[in-house]
């Protein structure tokens, strides 16, 4: 295919409240009782990890209530390398990750599998947008080059050439730009600063991972806190998960890919996500390679943009805990789609489900 911690809990009292449930339903629409998952197993899951997936798993632990009726799953929002430590400490079910677990982590994660595989499942895309706050400016361009100056403090105000430059006509303010970061180990970070690396043509020197590593700006914890701090800064700007510039109204710059500015939108990251290839070769595991991503130069592709990983074990759960999350990421990557794309989400494509179902049957 070319394809604070504890700020967000998704848990047993939150899944049964009718307000709750009401709020995500009008959000994603209604659902089916029709299901593909057994619903057996333990009745509540854990998870922890990636902020940028949060209101997904809000979607889909209201689809699990519905399909599996007494079913839950309490999801966790501490930012991804709170996912992988907190699943290869052996404290949660699977864990949540914009960035797949490697290395060291990943042989950790083995042992706790009992010697068996770890498995990178992406279930959440998500387009990364460039919020920024910036009084009296409606629109604007900015393209990969531009953007890795910013970040690493090459440029520091708003009316410089370069940004004039992609922004002809506009009344550029003669203000210092406000970078804003995450302060937490993310993989939102290590998105953005592998598509830095990838688009800037040279300029991002600063390598990628899970922290920041521009060396300007003032640092912020998850999504939720980085969204809040640009809204609140005249003369900000971050990178942020599509559903938390919405959430906090927040414009987003059009990216040049090198064939003309595009907007941030479900339709022009899904044009991107076409171009994904896997760079997994293992049984099971689909890792994704986003190089071919960050780089796409077709009209029309917005090309910031991020795959969520749900990190299991392939084998080495008992049973109650291997049917429960079948079930789970059954009902997560068919029903659970429906209607994400209201909360800033791009659907899986047909293609891409089809393969995520045979893992996920394979799961032991």
């Amino acid at each position: 295919m070319k394809f604070k911690r504890g700020a967000t809990f998704v848990g047993l009292a939150a899944a049964s409240s009718l307000a709750l449930t009401a709020c995500i339903t009008e959000e994603v629409g209604p659902g089916s009782a029709d299901t593909l998952a057994s619903c057996e197993g333990k009745p509540n899951l854990s998870a922890t990890g990636s902020s940028a997936q949060a209101n997904a798993m809000l979607a889909f632990n209201v689809r699990y209530g519905e399909s599996c009726p007494g079913k839950n799953i309490a999801y966790t929002s501490s930012g991804s390398g709170d996912g992988r430590v907190q699943f290869t400490s052996g404290y949660t079910d699977f864990g949540g990750t914009d960035s797949p677990i490697v290395g060291e982590q990943l042989l950790q994660a083995q042992q706790r599998c009992q010697g068996n595989d770890v498995w990178n499942l992406p279930l959440v895309f998500g387009p990364v947008g460039l919020a920024y706050n910036l009084a009296g400016v409606d629109d604007l361009v900015l393209d990969g080059p531009t953007t890795a100056k910013i970040f690493n403090g090459e440029i520091r105000n708003w009316n410089d050439p370069e940004i004039a430059a992609l922004n002809e006509g506009a009344q550029l303010p003669d203000r210092g730009i406000t970078v804003i970061h995450r302060s937490d180990s993310s993989g939102t970070t290590d998105n953005f600063q592998l598509y830095l690396e990838t688009a800037s043509a040279g300029v991002w020197t600063s390598g990628a991972g899970s922290d920041f590593a521009g060396g300007v700006g003032n640092g912020f914890r998850g999504n939720e806190g980085v969204a809040q701090a640009v809204a609140s800064t005249n003369g900000a700007i971050s990178y942020v998960e599509k559903a938390y510039i919405e959430q906090n109204g927040l414009p987003a710059a059009q990216i040049d890919n090198g064939s003309g500015p595009v907007p941030l939108s479900i339709e022009t990251a899904a044009r991107a996500i076409e171009q994904a290839e896997f760079a997994s070769t293992g049984d099971g595991d689909m890792t994704l390679d986003l190089n071919s991503v960050y780089g796409a130069t077709e009209p029309g592709a917005y090309p910031l943009v991020l795959a969520t990983y749900e990190i299991v074990c392939s084998d080495g759960y008992d049973a109650e805990t291997s049917a429960a999350l079948k079930s789970f990421l059954t009902v997560a990557a068919n029903e659970g789609q429906v209607g994400i794309d209201g909360m800033g989400y791009v659907p899986l494509p047909e293609a891409f489900r089809t393969s995520l179902m045979e893992s996920i049957d394979a799961i032991g």
